[in-house]
């Protein structure tokens, strides 16, 4: 491909890119697949890494800052943004739609663009000539901090506005929240990796855009909706507020679905009725509504006073929040062993629903809360998120007994895990616990441990459900009756799965170390384990101070691992592995004789004579550690086709960088 040919498959790519995003994020109306999208953003990434001179800011590819900040720069808005007053019941709204018509007198009824008020963090987000300048967050309303890498991470907000006529420079003010259900998940995941979880969606919105590196941000799944413009240099004719959403819509930005015009207090009263109503199934968290006189003339002539317009004003939802009595907690034992607390409240109605439970999340929430069985407590619940604890209500006179966490799992009897600043308890009983049984085994059979083709999530749900296996051994003792007669197996698939659990037998150490679902013992720890100790029954019967001469193995990871192997019951469960056929080849390596010994090499992009984890998993045989992110610390990048900022950091940092090629004559090297 020539430099010109390059250049115009670039600049098609780019406009194709921005296209689909406007049309999934502003239209709702997806034009291709993701499968599709990313296919296209992989190559525009490889010719941009071809071709670096042609790479520019507002590439799709540009989202995410290659090194992070030290600090944030403050910002100063050339226009100030805002507080806005507040209306608490229908008498405020009439009372401000009559103030607002006795000051521009003769107008008998007010047209108001009536907007649902997310419960996220506002920020201004400002266009030179439609490219994206900075965004800063509102702080004071006079200063704010410069996020612009983070912002640049959030898909929903384009990098150029699409289209033309942009003014010279143009701020957009929008709301970034992060939705209910992925609010969820984050908090789901920090807890099973025994992290902090975030309180409610704007603080982990607002803790997001805080990331001083922006790579943590790009993880984190915040979007957008703008509500309006700020400072203005150049032409621009709008003369409604609905006119200046309108055309935030076509130059690519996202406008809540939920906005109407209404006219006067009663259209505003109406539509706040039919919000309220429609407030839990909008999936993510609205505190209110936002009324702004739409006739951008009139806002003029209305003006400000202290701080707030005199033509908007928000009207606040009562708080989804109720006074109750904590009753008894309970623990709850989750599928990776983590202990939850649960409250099991004096039954009250909040946000549409009866709530009688709700999470506590760990000890140290039910430490920050100070809450105790027996006390008057206040319930929150916002939409589908599970209602939870937020605090002692001002008004309990109840002391209460303390809340006690069990020292032993109430599922299987193991000991409870309490690390020190670990936030999560944890059942120690790995295998044998019943509460953990389902993702021990989906775990030993994935693709990495034992790899057991065939045997996935829900034919393993079935599998346990039935009580035809209740543990990884029995996996091993199972006939072809059985499995032929669960739902949605034949005779012939089912012989498929028996073939692939015999199949499974013959496998590598590493793989069936990872495969036992020690905690913290990954796939290069199971490694370094498989080749530190000269058979497995060494690794068995290792104390604490030998496990922690293997490399990358720490005290928290020694603990585990001890632990575990000096649990009888994971013992015989191990036993029993072995006893049904499981074996490995006699793999012992002098870790000084290896080749690639305490070298570190970092894969990214595409491979396409074998997947990444078959190339680490060479690697890590010669004796090399594979790390997911490049640093000074690295040695070697090996860089496929779609490669991005990993590549070019390398680049950045002189590491010697193969291509797939080089890699294979590396393997065969020292084969």
């Amino acid at each position: 491909m020539t430099p010109e040919d390059a250049s115009a498959r670039i600049e098609q790519l780019r406009a194709e890119l921005t296209e689909h995003n406007y049309r999934y994020y502003v239209l709702d109306d997806p034009g291709i697949t993701d499968v599709e999208y990313d296919r296209m953003l992989r190559e525009l990434q490889e010719l941009e890494t071809a071709y670096p001179h042609l790479l520019t800011p507002d590439s799709p590819t540009q989202r995410v800052g290659v090194l992070p900040l030290t600090e944030f720069e403050t910002v100063e808005h050339r226009l100030p943004m805002l507080s806005l007053d507040n209306a608490f019941d229908d008498s405020e709204i009439r009372d401000f739609d009559r103030r607002v018509r006795d000051r521009l007198t003769n107008i008998d009824q007010i047209e108001y663009v009536a907007e649902p008020k997310l419960d996220g963090v506002a920020v201004s987000i400002v266009y030179e000539n439609g490219l994206l300048s900075y965004a800063a967050t509102r702080g004071d309303g006079r200063q704010g901090e410069n996020i612009t890498a983070n912002v640049k991470t959030i898909d929903a907000v384009p990098l150029r506005l699409r289209g033309s006529g942009h003014p010279e420079i143009f701020e957009v003010r929008g709301e970034i929240y992060i939705d209910q259900a992925n609010f969820e998940r984050m908090n789901k995941e920090a807890r099973e990796k025994d992290e902090k979880v975030f309180i409610n969606p704007r603080n982990a919105a607002a803790g997001s855009l805080r990331q001083l590196d922006s790579s943590a941000t790009a993880r984190r799944p915040l979007n957008i909706y703008t509500y309006s413009h700020g400072f203005v240099e150049g032409d621009f004719a709008a003369k409604t507020h609905m006119e200046v959403l309108e055309q935030l819509r076509e130059w690519g930005c996202r406008i809540n679905p939920e906005i109407a015009i209404v006219k006067g207090a009663e259209g505003a009263l109406n539509y706040y009725d039919r919000l309220a109503k429609k407030r839990d199934q909008l999936g993510y968290d609205i505190d209110g509504i936002v009324y702004k006189v739409n006739d951008l003339g009139l806002q003029s002539r209305l003006g400000f006073v202290a701080r707030a317009p005199r033509w908007a004003i928000a009207r606040k939802f009562p708080a989804q929040e109720q006074a109750t009595v904590l009753e008894a907690v309970d623990f709850q034992v989750g599928r990776t062993g983590s202990i939850t607390p649960v409250a099991r409240l004096k039954p009250v109605f909040v946000g549409g629903v009866t709530v009688s439970n709700a999470t506590l999340h760990n000890a140290d929430e039910i430490a920050r809360l100070g809450v105790s069985i027996g006390q008057k407590v206040i319930v929150r619940r916002a939409g589908d998120v599970i209602p939870q604890i937020v605090k002692v209500a001002e008004d309990n006179t109840v002391a209460g007994e303390p809340v006690q966490f069990p020292e032993n799992c109430p599922e299987c009897g193991s000991e409870i895990e309490f690390l020190e600043g670990g936030a999560v308890a944890r059942c120690s009983g790995g295998l044998i616990c019943p509460a953990q049984r389902k993702e021990a085994i989906i775990h030993f059979a994935s693709r990495k441990a034992m790899d057991i083709d065939g045997l996935g999530i829900k034919l393993v749900n079935q599998m346990v459900d039935s009580g035809l296996i209740h543990n990884v051994a029995d996996i091993y003792q199972l006939k072809l009756e059985q499995v032929a007669g669960l739902e949605r197996m034949a005779t012939k698939s089912a012989q498929n799965l028996l073939d692939a659990i015999n199949q499974s037998k013959h496998t590598r150490l590493p793989r069936f170390i990872y495969a036992l679902g020690i905690r913290e013992v990954g796939e290069t720890t199971a490694s370094n384990l498989a080749r530190y100790f000269p058979d497995f029954d060494s690794l068995k019967s290792a104390s604490t101070d030998e496990l922690l001469e293997v490399p990358d193995v720490g005290p928290i990871v020694a603990h585990f691992i001890a632990g575990f192997f000096a649990d009888d019951r994971n013992r015989e469960m191990v036993d029993r592995l072995i006893d049904a056929g499981i074996d490995w080849p006699h793999e012992v390596v002098n870790p000084d004789e290896q080749p690639l010994a305490g070298q570190t090499i970092v894969l990214t992009g595409t491979l396409s004579a074998m997947s990444r984890p078959e190339a680490k998993e060479k690697l890590q045989l010669l004796g090399a550690k594979v790390a997911g992110s490049v640093s000074a610390k690295t040695d070697l990048v090996v860089a496929g086709p779609g490669a991005g900022s990993k590549l070019k950091k390398a680049s950045e940092l002189g590491i010697d960088v193969l291509d797939e090629d080089g890699l294979l004559e590396l393997l065969e090297r020292y084969r």
